[in-house]
């Protein structure tokens, strides 16, 4: 198939795919009910406790049976990993970034049975679950050729200029370990298998929790993981949730650094944690945004409404990316907001299942209660409500369909800008609008956040280099369509956050991420 499958490109698919992910829908609809265990050691191990888990659209539709992790399985998963670390540090580059390859083979060759289950646990639409499975296939395959391109990032560097005296000198970079990955929710495949691709080349060994919310995506990557025959203790996989088993990974004598994706606040405290005890060890924190997208009296509003709605409600706003505030010129905010009410009104919201249906729940019940929250607090703020604010499941006279899911509807408001909530990060399916004079009125307030994830803009081409040389943020988006702050792709748009969005500065498949997984020594040898 010629079709090159992205976020930028996943609206117009060709019919094939839909018919290979239907019938991979039913072939895994046909084992639901099923337990999964942990992986340790190269093997599947039982736990004490299981959570039973249901599909946050229909509370009727069990899933299946998953193992929570004690502090027993935690100690096993860690000892596996330093067991194994000596051995894969010394595998030739070659041939971790060869079995790297493999897993990437595998998760493409299992791409629909992957995305088919990512609709059933976190309820986002198929083609969000697809571009998700294939970008984690590009993770696997982009971190291997990457470090093979810059040779393990070993440098021979010059002799000492010692007469009669041949002194050698060499950068070389090495692992640190045993790696954490403590993965999210919304994105439970790529954000756990990005990083873990990124330390195994690198000769890290991994321990894989995965979220709360959604255990079975991290524990199909870890089949992956199996399959492709990597050594024994190299990668481990856990669930069970963050206060339990992520505290104890981060405080786990073994821990040699951590890759979180999160909210601020739980990536600051791991942050000081690993910063603390004997000597301070690296900490990847990815964390939230609060993105903000300015539209100039002299953007295309079709293509700006277009991107706006993509990046705003795309998976229930439930992205670190997801556009939360607009800033739109009071000259052009009505006829915007007029294209954005019309975009809206259109969204399917039903099952993420069927093909016609766009938006499927948030993942929780506690997500859904914020939503309520969040609408009640704008209302009694001020705002003027123009789309949507009201939940259409449990507890409401909605459509009987929706009954038993956590759906909300795509809410659109003016808000006044004294309201903390541009300050807060919802992660729902919340838009804020506020419409400005003057260019620097628009771009002190898109600054105006402790968060610098992602930001767009849609205006003239003679803006865009004003738009990028003030906006502070780590990934820009000028004019786009597709996405006004959605959509990084791993070889095409490095992500990674400025501010309190990250905690290194680096951006993820950039040309400086894997290095984040090693530390340098200088080596000299005299003859």
């Amino acid at each position: 198939m010629s079709f090159r499958l992205t976020y930028a490109t996943m609206y117009n698919p060709p019919e094939t795919m839909h018919e290979r992910f239907e019938a991979a829908l039913a072939r895994v609809e046909a084992t639901l009910g099923a337990r999964h265990r942990l992986f340790i050691d190269g093997a599947d191990r039982d736990a004490a406790q299981h959570a039973e888990r249901h599909a946050p659209f229909d509370s009727a539709l069990r899933l299946g049976e998953f193992a929570l992790a004690s502090q027993a399985d935690v100690d096993a998963a860690m000892a596996a990993a330093r067991a194994a670390y000596p051995a894969w540090c010394a595998t030739p580059v070659a041939e971790r970034a060869r079995l790297l390859r493999r897993v990437g083979d595998l998760l493409e060759e299992r791409v629909y049975e992957i995305a088919a289950a990512m609709v059933l646990e976190v309820g986002k639409n198929r083609m969000e679950a697809l571009g998700e499975t294939q970008e984690t296939v590009d993770f696997f395959h982009h971190y291997a050729d990457d470090f093979e391109s810059h040779a393990g990032y070993t440098h021979v560097l010059p002799d000492d200029p010692i007469e009669g005296v041949a002194s050698h000198n060499a950068s070389v970079m090495r692992p640190y370990g045993v790696w954490v990955v403590i993965a999210p929710f919304n994105f439970p495949l790529a954000l756990a298998g990005g990083p873990v691709a990124a330390a195994l080349v690198t000769g890290n060994t991994v321990v894989l929790k995965g979220a709360s919310d959604t255990p079975w995506a991290g524990r199909m990557l870890a089949d992956c993981i199996r399959d492709a025959g990597l050594p024994p203790g190299v990668f481990n996989y856990l669930s069970g949730s963050g206060r339990d088993v992520g505290e104890a990974l981060v405080q786990h004598p073994l821990t040699a650094g951590i890759t979180f994706t999160g909210s601020v606040p739980v990536g600051r405290h791991l942050m000081q944690q690993m910063a603390g005890g004997a000597y301070p060890r690296p900490c990847i924190a990815e964390m939230g945004g609060k993105n903000p997208c300015i539209v100039t009296e002299h953007a295309e509003l079709d293509r700006a409404a277009a991107g706006i709605v993509r990046s705003a409600y795309g998976m229930g706003g439930q992205k670190c990316s997801a556009l939360s505030r607009l800033y739109v010129h009071e000259s052009v905010a009505d006829a915007l907001i007029g294209r954005l009410q019309a975009q809206i009104a259109a969204i399917r919201i039903d099952d993420p299942r069927r093909r016609e249906n766009w938006l499927g729940p948030v993942v929780n019940a506690t997500a859904y209660d914020n939503y309520q929250r969040h609408a009640d607090a704008l209302r009694a703020g001020g705002a003027s409500v123009l789309c949507g604010g009201a939940r259409l499941g449990p507890g409401t006279a909605g459509r009987a369909a929706l009954a038993r899911g956590y759906y909300v509807e795509p809410m659109l408001a003016d808000v006044p800008l004294a309201h903390p909530l541009w300050q807060y990060e919802m992660f729902l399916p919340i838009l804020m609008l506020h419409r400005y004079r003057e260019p620097d009125e628009a771009m002190r307030l898109a600054n105006d956040s402790t968060m610098g994830l992602t930001a767009g803009f849609f205006g003239g081409a003679d803006e865009v280099g004003w738009f990028h040389d003030n906006i502070e943020a780590g990934v820009t988006y000028a004019n786009r369509p597709q996405g006004a702050t959605t959509g990084a792709w791993p070889g095409y748009q490095p992500f990674g956050g400025w501010k309190g969005s990250g905690s290194t500065g680096k951006a993820i498949a950039s040309f400086h991420y894997l290095a984040q997984y090693l530390r340098e020594q200088s080596r000299t040898v005299v003859e």
